[in-house]
């Protein structure tokens, strides 16, 4: 199972984010914060400040309900994908309507 650290790590680079960025989303300069990431051994203050810099929230579930929280985290990561497609989708088709001359003039054939 993977740390706290390791989960906050992988968060971050999901959004795109780089330690950097966390300065300006919760404060702490790089350094402090690749610190944390790392090996740190953040105050309860600290973690939720930074879960809220990753859209996140921290939450204690039980050891008998994790499983059936997992499950649902995995049906669900499967649904964002599916909606985040058909988005996508959605997106670039507005955008022709918006603009029905875009990309008219660029080559198609990479």
């Amino acid at each position: 199972m993977n740390t706290l650290l390791d989960q906050l790590k992988k968060r971050r680079v999901a959004l795109g984010l780089k330690q950097h960025d966390m300065m300006l989303r919760i404060g702490v300069s790089r350094q402090q914060y690749q610190r944390l990431e790392s090996k740190g051994n953040p105050r309860l203050d600290t973690l939720e400040l930074i879960a809220k810099g990753l859209n996140s929230e921290l939450i204690l579930v039980p050891s008998d309900k994790l499983s059936a929280v997992k499950a649902i985290l995995k049906s669900d990561s499967k649904a964002i994908s599916e909606h985040d497609s058909q988005a996508s989708k959605l997106q670039k088709e507005n955008e022709l309507a918006n603009d029905p001359w875009k990309d008219l003039l660029t080559d198609d054939e990479k």
